[in-house]
């Protein structure tokens, strides 16, 4: 366990060039600060190491650029957790839960766009040891990214990839001062590393590394870099955003924006749902006004589930039809996990 902070150090790293694929980042950071010393903790903005890794999509000319941004953000989601309008956020297949997939517009040429790197944390081990091999000092290496926070105004940066220093420190099972076991108290140190780098470095100010000295901080044996931070499965009690949750067998009321059809909409589900007492599907509204509703499965997707899942739609579309309904179904998502399976899109019923 790391020992008590005496007073922390913020530096920012000046002097860095504009990089591009395959340039040697550890070598530009060693030229620029061959000030390090062992104990260190260097911080680097994700968009510099998906620009020397190649993590960058161009924008052909006269392309729109936002009909390729959104693509891309396709292409690297695993899960839609929310959505409203052209804005999602998704979950990546790093595990995070992030607006746009992470992928970036600010700071880059018009011509292109810059994702998250495909593996930070192997990102992050590299970069250490060529600063060893360079520089001869034992430092820790945070990668970082601007994320939004729910429930909360603003942004902050924090740890994408790490190496070197434990993601989490873990208080669980100590006793405070009033004599009270902690239960469930982690810090998340990279984060707040992160963070803390990120007053040094700025969003417009073309400071894209920084250091912080002066941390206690301890140095694990299996070096699981950022893993720790990922909350998934029974963890995650937000799995599908901020919108109302209906279970499968219970849905509610409200499914569909008209009043006069919530009703209809939420018996057809009731009775399907009633004919596979057993299957694990969540329906969600999928917006405001836009008459769809999506279903997820909470549950890894089987051969099974999807039988079971065509079987409950298809006798929600038999009963929605026979009463006049028009709906439409479409597969989004990818299978496995907890994952969006698809939506269905519902139109007023026909005269």
């Amino acid at each position: 366990m790391s020992s008590p902070v005496g007073g922390l150090h913020v530096l920012p790293v000046r002097g860095l060039p504009e990089f591009t694929a395959g340039d040697d980042l550890a070598a530009a950071i060693a030229g620029a600060a061959p000030w390090l010393a062992d104990g260190d903790v260097v911080v680097v903005t994700s968009k510099v190491v998906s620009k020397v890794e190649g993590r960058v999509v161009p924008v052909p000319p006269g392309a729109d650029r936002e009909a390729v941004r959104q693509r891309a953000i396709d292409a690297e989601t695993v899960r839609v957790v929310a959505r409203r309008g052209p804005l999602k956020i998704v979950e990546t297949r790093h595990g995070w839960v992030v607006a746009a997939a992470g992928i970036d517009a600010s700071n880059v040429p018009g011509d292109s766009l810059v994702l998250l790197p495909a593996d930070a944390d192997a990102s992050a081990r590299a970069l250490r040891e060529r600063l060893r091999e360079l520089l001869g000092t034992e430092v820790a290496v945070v990668v970082s990214d601007t994320f939004g926070r729910t429930w909360r105004e603003g942004l902050t940066d924090v740890a994408v990839g790490s190496a070197g220093i434990a993601a989490l420190t873990d208080h669980r099972g100590a006793v405070d001062a009033h004599g009270n076991r902690l239960e469930t108290t982690q810090v998340a140190v990279v984060d707040e590393v992160a963070s803390a780098a990120d007053l040094v470095k700025g969003k417009l100010d073309g400071v894209p590394v920084a250091v912080v000295r002066g941390l206690a901080y301890e140095v694990p044996d299996d070096d699981a870099g950022t893993r720790p931070l990922v909350r998934l499965g029974p963890g995650d009690l937000f799995p599908y955003g901020s919108r109302d949750l209906v279970p499968g067998r219970r849905p509610a009321a409200d499914l569909v924006p008209r009043d006069g059809d919530r009703e209809a909409v939420a018996e057809a589900f009731r009775v399907a749902s009633a004919a596979l007492p057993e299957f694990p599907v969540v329906l969600r509204h999928g917006g405001e006004g836009d008459g769809v509703v999506d279903v997820h499965l909470p549950e890894r997707a089987t051969t099974t589930a999807a039988l079971n899942l065509g079987a409950l739609l298809g006798a929600v579309v038999i009963q929605l039809h026979a009463e006049g309904w028009t709906t439409r179904w479409e597969p989004v998502g990818t299978p496995g996990g907890s994952s969006l399976v698809g939506r269905l899109w519902l139109g007023s019923p026909r005269d």
